[in-house]
This record gives structure tokens, sequence and C-alpha cells, in this order.
């Protein structure tokens, strides 16, 4: 699936305490970054049950279709971008880790039996290319894991991520809002999503100015109690039966 959204400018209400840049993100004016980004999403479930006979394989068919088809596109969009040279250095790209995790329970208390959705940024690949006076284009590819935990209500969760571009951890130029919608199968825990996202223009006020003015952070949306779940290093994740073994 590829979708194109444009850059949402908005301004954010003060969500302290929470760290100075992400202060920032979520209560910054959005200034001059253009997105008018392609996203591409592949999942990958993990400890799936209880489906079998002919729809089983009919869905395996699909979805090795589907996944053919998105590696495809994934594969053409990449070597796009990676024919595109940068003659200077790239933005700085990171996962925020007050936002690197997220977590649901019910009635807010953190315990394994009630977990309801959780999800992890498990890492960030990144490239650019600009030259001469033009924008800074950045690609990258998000790795996520996504939970279902026993007080989780139905099989599918939205979750909300962003992107946001800032001038080395001081204004924040720009921050756009991505959705990421994810069915778990009956049984299934965890499901691992990988996402390509590119069309992200960093304008350059001279040709003096490089990739390394600028950092791009990548987060999930969490609530002032999540991140602070974050910043005392709590870490709470599913994981599948390969990886118990």
């Amino acid at each position: 699936m590829i979708r194109f959204v444009s850059i949402i400018f908005e301004v954010f209400g003060d969500l302290s305490p929470m760290s100075v840049i992400m202060r920032r993100i979520l209560a910054g004016t959005c200034l001059g970054v253009l997105f008018t980004t392609s996203l591409v999403t592949a999942a990958s479930a993990q400890s799936r049950g209880g489906r079998g006979g002919q729809d089983q394989q009919q869905s395996d068919q699909q979805t090795a279709e589907d996944r053919a088809k998105k590696d495809d596109e994934w594969g053409d969009r990449s070597l796009r971008m990676k024919a595109l040279k940068a003659e200077g250095p790239c933005p700085y790209v990171k996962v925020l880790y007050d936002a690197a995790r997220f977590h649901e329970f019910k009635d807010n208390k953190e315990t394994t039996s009630n977990a309801e959705w959780t999800g992890e940024i498990n890492g960030v690949h990144s490239e650019c290319a600009y030259k001469g006076t033009d924008p800074i284009q950045v690609g990258m590819d998000i790795s996520f894991s996504l939970g279902r935990g026993p007080m989780a209500d139905g099989q599918t969760k939205t979750y909300h991520y962003w992107i946001a571009v800032t001038e080395r951890d001081q204004t924040v130029l720009a921050k756009q809002e991505f959705e990421l919608p994810v069915t778990f199968a009956n049984g299934e825990q965890k499901i691992d999503v990988n996402t390509r996202l590119e069309g992200i223009y960093i304008p350059r006020a001279d040709i003096t100015v490089s990739g390394s003015n600028f950092e791009v952070l990548v987060g999930f949306d969490v609530t002032p109690q999540m991140a602070e779940f974050n910043r005392e290093g709590k870490h709470f994740r599913y994981v599948s039966t390969t990886e118990k073994k």
C-alpha cells in the first residue's frame, strides 16, 4: 500500500514534565519543511494460530503475493533514491527515547495481565540526497514490533507515530503524524512491521547549509505517562514463539 500525504502545520500544548526536545516537538510551531511523503508498509506476523485448511492456504498465497508486490515497490523506490547522491553529510536520524515505546494498560496498572497494546520502534535506516542549493531529500526505513495483550479490546489497533525535523535540538521545523493500522490473528501476540518513508524535503538557505544542521526524529504519539514510563527505562514487549526458543 502506498499513501501520499502532505505536511500538517500545528501548534501543540505543553505536556511537561518532559525532555526539552520532547516538549519542543509536542509544543513547537511547525515552520517550513515539506513532507510529500510516500508510505510503503510490509508486515510480518509472528505467533499465528487457530487458522488452517484452504482458507489458510489462500491467505498465505495472498500474503506472499502482497509481500512480493510491496517488496518490488519498495525496491524500486529505494533504487531511485540511491541513484541520487548527497554533496554533503545527511541529517542525523534517530528514534526519540521518550517516544520509542508505546504501552497501554487496563486501568493504568503496569502488569503483564493488564496489558492491552504495546509497540516498539526497533530502529531506523536512512539515506539522503541533495546538490547545489536544492532541498535535502530524506528517505528512511522504520522497523516496528507491535503487541496485543490479554486485555486488548478486539484484534485491530491503529498506532500513531510521527516524524519531526529539527535544527539540531533547537527549533522544530516540521512534524508529520502517521497512522499504522494492524490486525492481529486469533491467538497472535506480536506483529513486526517495516515501513518505508520517502519524500521528506528540507529547504536550505544556501549552499553552505548541509544536512548536519538538521535532525530527523521518529517516535510514537505517547501520553506524558507513557513518556515517563520510557524515561524510567521500563520495557514491556511480547516475543514470538521463535524468540522464546
